[in-house]
């Protein structure tokens, strides 16, 4: 499926025959792994995410890799996220990297703004994620798209680096925070 926005900006989903494009698109955009690996993207960093899948006892519904294009063609972003993800309506967002030359330009939110609107017309209620604690840029993004850190998770070891996650939460088509920490008890605060 492909859609494009008043800007020109297209959303697709992504298959096996992008991974290439998704390799060098991280290559040209090391600054995420740099951020929450220590290190850059490894030669199959792209053949890797393709083939990532929630943990076992962790149900889904689907997995989607999605690209962003721009009227050029050009990827300039990329997103993979999970569908009824624990409960039906949470969705989960695994990776969100717009490309580094467009941080600053409005553009990351426009393009997240289009990717919540996707995951609404597929049924997500509320959307989570995690987040790099102390990744300031990231933190501030994501709390100025609505979302609200609900508990700190880990340490979790990514590439050469051990991590603390922020999980975030943002409530959509009226669902409730209280009603998403029902559904999803591993997100309460007060959970280990």
């Amino acid at each position: 499926m492909v859609t494009a926005d008043d800007d020109g900006h297209r959303l697709r989903e992504l298959g096996a025959g992008d991974v290439a494009e998704v390799q060098r698109f991280f290559e040209r955009n090391p600054e995420y792994f740099w951020t929450v690996h220590g290190e850059g993207p490894r030669p199959d960093e792209a053949q890797n995410e393709f083939a990532d899948l929630p943990p076992a006892g962790m149900p889904y519904r689907r997995m989607s890799r999605l690209g962003f294009f721009d009227r050029d063609g050009a990827l300039v972003g990329v997103a993979t996220v999970v569908g009824d993800f624990i409960a039906e309506h949470v969705w989960h967002i695994g990776l969100f990297i717009v490309a580094s030359a467009l941080h600053g330009t409005g553009v990351a939110p426009a393009l997240y703004g289009r990717l919540e609107r996707w995951m609404v017309d597929q049924g997500a209620r509320w959307i989570r994620l995690g987040v790099v604690q102390g990744s300031a840029k990231a933190e501030r993004f994501w709390r100025r798209c609505g979302y609200t850190q609900v508990r700190e998770r880990g340490p979790v070891t990514m590439g050469r680096k051990t991590n603390l996650l922020r999980v975030m939460v943002k409530p959509l088509a009226g669902g409730k925070l209280a009603e998403y920490l029902t559904l999803v008890e591993r997100d309460r605060p007060e959970t280990p």
